[in-house]
C-alpha cells in the first residue's frame, strides 16, 4: 500500500509543481535565486555618460569659485587704494 501511496503523491506532486514554476512567484522566485540582472549596454553607457558630465560640472563648480575668489580679491585691491603701502620716495645725495 505505502508503494501506491508514493507513487500518487508524486503523479499529484508533478502538476501541482509545473504550476507553481509557472506560475508569477515562481518566476520571481527564479529571478531572485539568479541574482542581480546585467544592465543592457545601451543603459550602462548612458550612466557612463551621466558620470562624466557630472564630473565635469564639479569641476566647473570649482573654477567658477576660484574666478570668483579671484575677482571679489582683485575688486577689493581696487577699491582700497589707501590702505595699500607705498615705497618711500627716493633720496636724492
Amino acid at each position: 500500500m505505502s508503494v501506491i501511496a508514493l507513487i500518487l503523491i508524486i503523479a499529484l506532486l508533478i502538476p501541482i509543481i509545473g504550476i507553481v514554476v509557472d506560475s508569477p512567484i515562481g518566476r520571481a522566485l527564479a529571478r531572485r535565486l539568479e541574482g542581480p540582472q546585467q544592465a543592457s549596454p545601451a543603459l550602462s553607457d548612458l550612466a557612463k555618460k551621466v558620470e562624466l558630465l557630472e564630473a565635469e560640472v564639479d569641476d566647473l563648480a570649482r573654477s567658477v569659485q576660484t574666478l570668483q575668489d579671484e575677482n571679489a580679491f582683485l575688486q577689493r585691491l581696487l577699491e582700497e587704494p589707501s590702505q595699500r603701502t607705498t615705497l618711500p620716495p627716493p633720496q636724492t645725495p
